[in-house]
C-alpha cells in the first residue's frame, strides 16, 4: 500500500470535515440535506445519489470506511492515476445509490400496492407514512414488520461510502486476486479472489431474508460491488491507460 494517493488523501479529508463540522457547530445538519432519501419523501434530491458517499452515521461507519478507502483504493490509483480512479470511485458511489433506490422502491411499491387492493385510500397511507399509526385491521392482511419497513424506507436516509468502498473492493480482487484479506473477528487470511465474493454474496443475502443485524443497506453494497465489477471488467479487457 505504501504512501498515501492523493485522491485517496482529498476523499477522506473531505469525509473527515463533513462528518466533523455538524459535531462541532450546533445546528449545522448536513444530514437532511445530502444523505439519500426516498424519492417520494420531500426531503429527498437528485444531488443526494452523489452527497450520500460522503455522509457517515458515527465513528465506527466512518473510520471502516476510510480504513477500506485508504487500504485498497490506494493501490488502484498507483495503477489507474488519479483521474480514472476518482471516475470509478464515483461512479461505482453512484451506481450504488441508485441500485439501492430501485430495490427500495420495489418493495415500497409492493407494500403500498397490497394497502390499496384492501381499500386505503392515497390519504389512508400517507397518514401511515406520516404518523407511523394505522388500523390493526390491516394486519390481518400485511405483517407488521411489513407495515414498519414500509414507513423505514420512506423517512431512513441512506448515508455512507460504503457503496463506493465496495466497488473499489471488487477492483481490488480482481487486480490483485491472490492478496491476502481478513475479517476483524475472523482473523484468517483468504485469498481477495475468494474473500471479497463471499463478503458480496453474504450481503446479498442478508438483504434478500430477515437476517439483517442493524440499519445496514446491503443492496447499496450489492451495488456498488456490481457498477465496480462492471467498469473494473471493461477496463481489464481494453488495457486502458492511466488518466493523468
Amino acid at each position: 500500500m505504501g504512501r498515501i494517493t492523493e485522491a485517496v488523501k482529498h476523499l477522506i479529508i473531505i469525509n473527515v470535515i463533513l462528518f466533523i463540522v455538524p459535531q462541532l457547530i450546533q445546528g449545522v445538519d448536513l444530514q437532511s440535506m445530502f444523505a439519500l432519501y426516498f424519492p417520494e419523501n420531500p426531503k429527498f434530491g437528485f444531488w443526494q445519489f452523489l452527497t450520500h458517499m460522503f455522509m457517515h452515521g458515527g465513528v465506527t461507519h466512518i473510520l471502516f470506511n476510510m480504513y477500506g478507502l485508504w487500504a485498497f483504493g490506494t493501490p488502484l490509483e498507483q495503477m489507474w492515476g488519479r483521474n480514472k480512479f476518482l471516475f470509478f470511485y464515483l461512479s461505482a458511489g453512484l451506481g450504488a445509490g441508485a441500485i439501492y433506490t430501485l430495490v427500495n422502491y420495489y418493495q415500497f411499491n409492493g407494500v403500498y400496492d397490497q394497502l390499496v387492493n384492501i381499500g386505503l385510500s392515497s390519504t389512508d397511507i400517507q397518514n401511515i407514512l406520516t404518523t407511523g399509526s394505522y388500523n390493526n385491521q390491516i394486519l390481518e392482511t400485511i405483517s407488521e414488520t411489513k407495515l414498519s419497513e414500509f414507513y423505514a424506507t420512506y423517512h431512513t436516509p441512506a448515508v455512507g461510502a460504503s457503496g463506493a468502498i465496495y466497488g473499489v473492493l471488487v477492483a481490488f480482487g480482481m487486480s490483485f486476486p491472490n492478496s491476502k484479506l481478513a475479517l476483524i473477528f475472523f482473523p484468517v487470511p483468504i485469498a481477495a479472489k475468494y474473500f471479497i465474493p463471499a463478503i458480496i454474496i453474504g450481503d446479498l443475502f442478508f438483504g434478500m431474508t430477515k437476517y439483517s443485524v442493524g440499519n445496514v443497506a446491503h443492496f447499496a453494497h450489492v451495488g456498488g460491488a456490481l457498477i465496480g465489477f462492471i467498469i473494473a471488467w471493461y477496463w481489464k479487457q481494453n488495457q486502458f491507460k492511466r488518466w493523468n
